[in-house]
């Protein structure tokens, strides 16, 4: 972020000043929007770090006076130990803060103050803090990589303290760019942090707002433009990104139903998926697929299975029985029926509910992947019959493999019980992406998809409602769904990372929307289906339109 700052005042010459004021600009906004768009009257706390956090807060101050506000600004320090841009904006706010001689109401509706000593503050915090509709928190930005002490810390704890308040009217809490005692480039807190509703990040998002369990302090994330060229952006040398609603939008625009479409061009997805005993997470898996879009799907399973499964199906859904163990799970004499019917498939979708206990099992699963002439999605005991993963099996461009693994599975997959081999997630799925040139959906809390070439996007939908059974069988058959169409398209050069990443965005949309009908608590995994359309609907209804 840093050097995007700079380039873009270098070689586009836009004053780093005007960057500062801008983001001021872009929280006024936000902090507008908060407050049902009207700042007259309303009564604002910023308090402000002595580098550019605090800048930007200073000139936060003098945007919201000029909407109406009354705003009290604290410097946690003195005007002269500050520089550049910051020290313009605090200058700017000393020179206008105050009274006119003999004056009952000050010049300019805002009050400046700057507290140098601990103590002071400790004695002066409760009536700075009084009646306050808003506190912003503009101390620190993306350069902390320590813990706060002294007042710092002090200042968080005491906001913490209001917000235990909330049944007493405590004000809301907005952090700049990202929560003071935040690590900017870290997942996991560094320290005492404080925790915002909103948090305004300018330019693109830092991993602390988006990762978890440091995300859990930003509150609802705003991600805004303050003037920096999108090219700047691009050439970045960072490999991790957030998927946005404008990704799985274009993917939607451009898998669109046309009116000389139908179900051949909309993809075969072939799933192979339950057991004997475990046969809802196959009847989960083949629904979703169906419903996120697939033009067909045709679900095998054990023969012995197949008469509980099918009679749950959609009715849509074709079936088709395959030679089993003894135990009822698929059996490795079942791969030349398996081929046959691969053979009208777009996309195959292995290991929900497959169990994984018996050897032929494992050596039918190891033969889906070694022989597969389509994209393969893996999940489940499809991951456990390979764990730990054989580096000798491996992706390709034309038939892509994608596995779908929850932490536990991802730790069998890595070859260990040790849960702190996932410690930092994001290098692990990437390092295990890229030496085996697989497409990893790592399910969880900010479910992250890493791709062959090492980047890894951050999934933001979804909800902790998607932590219950049948979730991950879901997922995986609107992924497959998903494949089916990228694949199933004509004219249309073949993308499986847009795929992907549309599923597993729109499949969190689909929770999200379950979750706000029917409430975290009672949604099941079947729900997530029934809204699937719904989700479509919400990041493309020009395109679903008949």
């Amino acid at each position: 972020m840093r050097e995007i700052d700079r380039l873009t005042t270098e070689r586009y010459a836009v004053p780093s000043l005007l960057l500062m004021e801008s983001a001021a600009a872009a929280a006024a906004r936000e902090l507008a929007a908060l407050l049902s768009h009207d700042l007259r009257g309303k009564s604002f706390l910023i308090l402000c770090g002595r580098g550019n956090n605090g800048g930007d807060g200073a000139a936060l101050a003098r945007g919201l006076c000029n909407a109406g506000a009354n705003v009290t600004a604290l410097l946690f320090g003195r005007v002269e130990e500050t520089k550049g841009d910051a020290r313009t904006n605090f200058d700017i706010a000393r020179k206008v803060t105050g009274f006119v001689d003999g004056a009952d109401e000050p010049a300019y509706p805002l009050q400046f103050f700057e507290i140098v000593e601990e103590a002071v503050w400790k004695d002066t915090r409760s009536a700075f803090t009084h009646n306050k509709d808003v506190i912003v928190d503009a101390l620190f930005g993306t350069g902390l990589t320590r813990p706060l002490e002294g007042i710092y810390a002090n200042v968080v704890e005491y906001i913490e303290q209001l917000r235990g308040r909330r049944e007493t009217g405590a004000p809301l809490f907005v952090s700049l760019d990202i929560p003071s005692g935040l690590n900017a480039d870290s997942n996991k807190p560094i320290g005492p942090a404080v925790h915002a509703d909103l948090t305004v990040t300018f330019t693109a998002p830092k991993p602390a707002n988006v990762l978890p369990p440091a995300s859990h302090f930003n509150g609802r994330l705003v991600v805004a433009d303050i003037g920096s060229p999108p090219k700047l952006i691009d050439e970045a040398p960072s490999k991790l990104f957030l998927t946005e609603a404008s990704d799985a939008r274009a993917w939607l625009e451009a898998t669109r139903y046309t009116p000389d479409s139908y179900k051949n061009t909309h993809g075969h997805a072939f799933v192979v998926a339950g057991s004997r005993g475990m046969t809802g997470a196959a009847v989960l898996c083949a629904d979703a697929a169906m419903a996120s879009g697939a033009g067909l799907v045709t679900l095998a399973s054990p023969e012995s299975a197949l008469s509980a499964v099918a009679p749950r199906l959609m009715p849509e859904v074709m079936t088709a029985p395959l030679l089993e163990t003894e135990a009822g799970s698929v059996s490795a004499e079942a791969h030349a029926q398996f081929e046959g019917l691969a053979k009208r498939a777009t996309v195959v979708a292995v290991g929900c509910g497959l169990s994984h206990e018996h050897e032929s099992t494992r050596r039918f699963v190891r033969a889906c992947v070694e022989r597969r002439r389509t994209p393969l999605v893996i999940d489940a005991d499809g991951l456990n019959a390979l764990s730990p993963w054989p580096e000798e099996l491996k992706g390709t461009p034309e038939a892509p493999v994608v596995l779908t693994p929850h932490e536990g599975e991802m730790l069998r997959l890595l070859g260990t019980v040790d849960g702190s081999a996932l410690k930092d997630r994001t290098r692990v799925v990437a390092e295990f992406a890229t030496a085996r040139s697989l497409f990893v959906v790592l399910k969880g809390t900010r479910t992250l998809v890493a791709a062959p070439d090492g980047r890894v996007f951050v999934n933001p939908t979804g909800n902790a409602g998607l932590g219950t059974a049948g979730s991950g069988d879901t997922l995986t058959g609107v992924i497959t769904g998903f494949l089916a169409q990228e694949f199933g398209a004509k004219d249309k050069e073949r993308d499986a990372l847009a795929a992907v990443l549309a599923a597993v965005y729109v499949a969190g949309v689909a929770g999200d929307l379950a979750a706000r009908e029917l409430g975290m608590r009672t949604m099941v995994a079947s729900d997530v289906r029934k809204y699937l359309g719904a989700a479509v609907r919400s990041l493309d209804p020009e395109g679903e339109k008949p």
